[in-house]
């Protein structure tokens, strides 16, 4: 491949995965080469490329010579992708605060002091957030997390966090972009925070593991309401 092409690949490959992800493209929707080539305005090469990448994130799978299809979102992968998520976080997060120096403190400070910042100001209300308040903090939620970890001394530990939290975010988004009861998600990571800069360990991943716990909840119960609105809408076209 050329180099070329591999840039359109790399950025074919960010759009796709952010698309998918925020659900633009649909959950078990099939991704036609053609429309995907006009859409993302891409080559057939860069974009088989981007697929293959996005295979290996588990986002897009493919059935043989079928094609590929955006991956199917499910209850079982939901506590799947949630229990293993928590054991990695925390694992991770317990080895941050183990070895994080003076400058790993300053930027966990400047990532939550960004997110609070945002939260702050989220409405108290059960209504979905309008999409660029959601996009912001998504943005900085994702900084959080991510600073958290980052002194873990584990190349692939972080790694493995990061698979797991975008594979999280497909189905927190079903939750965040429908009705959904309020949670004060800034005193969750107010927790977080505190925890770690007292470097206490235990409670800063049980901190974790609840928020996380908490989070997939809400994705189980806005997935079956969604289930249920599917269920009328075709008991209305009977």
């Amino acid at each position: 491949m050329s180099s070329s092409d591999k840039t359109l690949a790399d950025r074919t490959y960010r759009q796709l995965r952010g698309d998918i992800v925020n659900g633009r493209l649909a959950a078990g929707s099939k991704l036609k080469l053609e429309g995907l080539a006009q859409d993302y305005e891409v080559g057939m090469s860069p974009l088989r490329e981007a697929l293959a990448r996005l295979m290996g994130d588990l986002l897009v799978v493919s059935e043989g010579q079928r094609g590929f299809w955006v991956a199917p979102l499910s209850l079982d992968e939901l506590d799947d992708v949630s229990r293993v998520r928590a054991l990695i976080e925390t694992e991770a997060l317990n080895a941050a605060i183990r070895n994080g120096d003076a400058q790993w403190e300053r930027e966990v400070t400047a990532a939550f002091d960004a997110l609070a910042a945002v939260e702050e100001h989220l409405p108290h209300t059960s209504e979905a957030l309008p999409p660029e308040q959601l996009e912001t903090w998504e943005a900085r939620n994702r900084a959080f997390h991510a600073a958290l970890v980052s002194a873990a001394g584990s190349p692939m530990l972080i790694k493995l966090r990061a698979l797991l939290y975008q594979q999280s975010e497909r189905y927190r988004r079903v939750s965040l972009n429908v009705s959904r009861g309020w949670r004060n998600v800034h005193d969750e990571h107010r927790a977080i925070y505190d925890a770690t800069m007292q470097r206490n360990a235990l409670r800063a991943c049980r901190m974790t593991e609840l928020h996380l716990a908490r989070t997939a909840e809400e994705v189980r119960k806005a997935m079956a309401a969604l289930a249920r609105d599917d269920d009328q809408v075709s008991g209305g076209k009977a």
